[in-house]
């Protein structure tokens, strides 16, 4: 394994708060796991513990816990955003976590680059329809306006067979496509988030 010179956020869109079990999280876990491999070290939040308040600004005053949760994301190299699909779209929480990241759109480093421009971002999905490519297109468009870059595939996901009720996290074990999606998922994304700390963006 590389030295671990890489810290990764995994913000986990679930609508569910914890203790509640989420196929979202379990996801959000092994890609972590799998970016720990390229010398990536990284922590999961779950939105829904938070008291994360809608709007664009990246703070929406007192009581909004969008604050902390931002210091982390500029603390890392690798930002991971895990959602279910719902009705064939990313979960409420994933758009309401898009939502505040357009409040990087007016904060920039003293040579004028979004303070997102130097992270990379990756997406996982989980679902019991199909979706899950339209899902990652809508997050990676998102993520791309407000400055992230995304590495060659840089979503991972599972989708169950449609109406039925299994959930990805009572697999038994993971489907070996999925890990091998996660695994390609790591190394990409650790190895664009290396050369993005090594080799900035220029300034406009």
């Amino acid at each position: 394994m590389a030295n671990t010179d890489l810290k990764a956020l995994a913000l986990v869109c679930t609508l569910n708060p914890s203790p509640a079990r989420s196929s979202s999280q379990v996801l959000a876990e092994q890609t972590l796991e799998a970016l720990h491999a390229h010398g990536v070290t990284g922590e999961a939040v779950r939105i829904a513990d938070h008291d994360v308040r809608s709007g664009v600004a990246v703070d929406m005053g007192e009581g909004d816990a969008w604050p902390s949760i931002r210091e982390k994301m500029l603390a890392a190299d690798i930002l991971v955003l895990s959602t279910p699909i719902w009705l064939g779209h990313p979960c409420s929480v994933a758009q309401r976590v898009l939502e505040r990241l357009d409040g990087e759109l007016s904060e920039t480093d003293d040579e004028g680059r979004q303070l997102t421009y130097g992270k990379a971002a990756a997406v996982c999905v989980v679902g019991n329809e199909d979706g899950a490519h339209k899902v990652g297109a809508d997050l990676f468009q998102g993520l791309n306006d407000v400055g992230f870059s995304l590495a060659a595939g840089a979503e991972t996901y599972w989708v169950g067979e449609a109406m039925q009720g299994t959930d990805y996290q009572d697999l038994e074990k993971v489907p070996e496509a999925v890990a091998s999606t996660t695994r390609t998922l790591a190394a990409n994304t650790a190895h664009l988030a290396r050369a993005l700390r090594d080799r900035p963006y220029p300034s406009a």
